[in-house]
């Protein structure tokens, strides 16, 4: 059975992933399923929204709790299954801890796995916060010098400059290019000494 594709959309809060996600799964020509990190913590009860459980268990913008970590760790175990039994998969996350990193770099090198960079400036990033209302202030502040900190993708998207159905094309193009992904690959050496 050949093996699912995986894109991976690494950016900070507010900087445009979900809608990226929508226009992927209205483009692609085959299904991709999103299994990111939004769908992890809504799977949550809801007194673990609150403050301050939120804090002592799920972590902070920029680090996670224990909780955190098992979300993240059983999302990408998710999407690592849903590609070896030939589903496509759409992972929208915000990289901010180095053992997501070093798990992302072991567990898709060698899988059909797109890291994609979906960058922003930071004032369009806090313009964005401000007008959501479902966001907390200063969450793309706090993730916004370490979540590209590996600087290596197959490719990057600027969603102040291209609307979400452009980066989508883009990320369809590039996906369907006879350029296998490499990003994971060239991270390996680094995590070898982690």
């Amino acid at each position: 059975m050949k093996n699912g594709i995986i894109i991976i959309l690494n950016g900070t809060s507010s900087s445009g992933k979900t809608s990226i996600v929508r226009a992927l799964q209205d483009m692609l020509d085959e299904p991709y399923v999103e299994a990111g990190i939004d769908k992890f913590i809504w799977m949550l009860p809801h007194r673990y929204f609150d403050r301050p459980l939120w804090d002592d268990v799920l972590g902070l913008a920029n680090q996670a709790g224990e909780l955190g970590h098992q979300l993240v760790m059983g999302m990408h175990r998710t999407a690592e299954v849903l590609s070896r039994t030939g589903m496509n998969v759409i992972v929208d996350h915000v990289l901010v801890e180095n053992i997501w990193w070093q798990d992302c770099v072991e567990r898709f090198t060698g899988l059909p796995a797109y890291l994609i960079g979906v960058r922003c400036p930071l004032e369009v990033l806090e313009e964005r916060e401000k007008a959501r209302k479902n966001r907390t202030l200063g969450q793309a502040r706090l993730q916004f010098d370490i979540v590209h900190g590996k600087g290596v993708y197959d490719l990057e998207v600027d969603t102040s400059t291209l609307s979400a159905e452009e980066c989508a094309r883009t990320i369809k193009e590039r996906i369907n290019s006879a350029d296998p992904p490499t990003a994971l690959k060239l991270l390996t050496t680094p995590y070898s000494r982690l």
